[in-house]
């Protein structure tokens, strides 16, 4: 019987036990506070700043919003950070991607205190990460690592194979999974658009993690059985142009009657037949990526006022 993770149910779990943190921190007078930046009117992003917003406000998180107009000029958004990266009550910070194309994406990660940098995208908190003393680790693979860790799936000698290269995910995955840790020492191979077969990598893998970014990418016939598959893919597809029918419906009602469905990088239904285990899209590795932000922003209070606290 395929094991369906429960997302949810695990990032609970998480931030039931960061609660203690933020008593430590409390007492010393200390309250994390994270600073999202939003400079776009994308629909989806302004939903996904809502949802880490509502997250900090639940768990006693101060969360101290920023928008800019996109069409502003790339100054105002690097003269926000630098007031973000001087105030004393701003521990994390994060700005909401993607960004207009006039502002250089990359100059914006390097804009913001590493220190701060609670998304781990700063080019000094990547070097961290790939040396094995990591400051902060990317949240969504952080939750993946977690999440494994949860389920009892074992990483040590396993054959991992991540489907994507991004510094947001892929690239990260593959070095915490490398590592020599309790929940690294696996073997990871990293696919991605210019890989020949992905079919053949994918069946040789125990564990697939899908983070292309293509709707339902992988099916049941790239798997083999007894495998673990984690799909990072949170996609809009017309419900037109659902490849079946029988393809599972992961959406909500709404969703459904605005003339969409969210489906994964891979084929859920065919795939369930075959793994051993395997997220859902919604509630797979979603929950997860914000818990792991607040986990961050605790982290990052932490180290700035010097106040020990023992994350989970």
């Amino acid at each position: 019987m395929t094991r369906i993770i429960d997302g949810n149910e695990i990032a609970d779990r998480i931030t039931a036990d960061l609660e203690p943190c933020l008593e430590t921190l409390a007492d010393a007078g200390v309250t994390p506070g994270l600073a999202t930046v939003l400079m776009s009117d994308d629909g989806a992003s302004e939903t996904y700043v809502s949802m880490k917003r509502r997250a900090c406000n639940d768990l006693g998180i101060e969360s101290i919003h920023h928008e800019l107009d996109p069409d502003a000029p790339a100054d105002a958004l690097f003269d926000r950070i630098d007031e973000l990266n001087d105030d004393p009550a701003v521990h994390g910070i994060l700005v909401q991607l993607p960004l207009p194309d006039h502002v250089d994406r990359q100059a914006v990660l390097e804009r913001i205190d590493p220190r701060k940098d609670v998304d781990g995208f700063h080019p000094e908190n990547v070097g961290r990460l790939v040396t094995g003393t990591p400051r902060f680790k990317p949240c969504t693979p952080h939750g993946i690592q977690k999440l494994l860790e949860a389920e009892g799936i074992e990483t040590e000698g396993a054959d991992v194979v991540i489907v994507g290269r991004s510094n947001i995910v892929g690239k990260p995955m593959a070095n915490l999974l490398v590592q020599k840790s309790d929940t690294g020492n696996a073997t990871v191979t990293i696919c991605h658009s210019r890989t020949d077969d992905l079919a053949a990598k994918t069946r040789d893998a125990d564990v697939v993690v899908a983070a292309a970014g293509v709707p339902e990418l992988i099916d049941g016939s790239m798997l083999s059985p007894g495998t673990t598959v984690i799909d990072v893919g949170v996609n809009r597809v017309s419900v037109s142009e659902r490849r079946s029918e029988d393809s599972q419906t992961s959406s909500d009602q709404s969703d459904t009657e605005r003339g969409y469905e969210l489906v994964g990088d891979v084929e859920f239904n065919s795939a369930a037949e075959e793994a051993d285990a395997i997220t859902p899209v919604p509630g797979g590795v979603g929950p997860l990526t914000i818990t792991m932000l607040l986990y961050n922003t605790i982290k990052a209070a932490s180290l700035q006022a010097d106040v020990d606290v023992s994350l989970p």
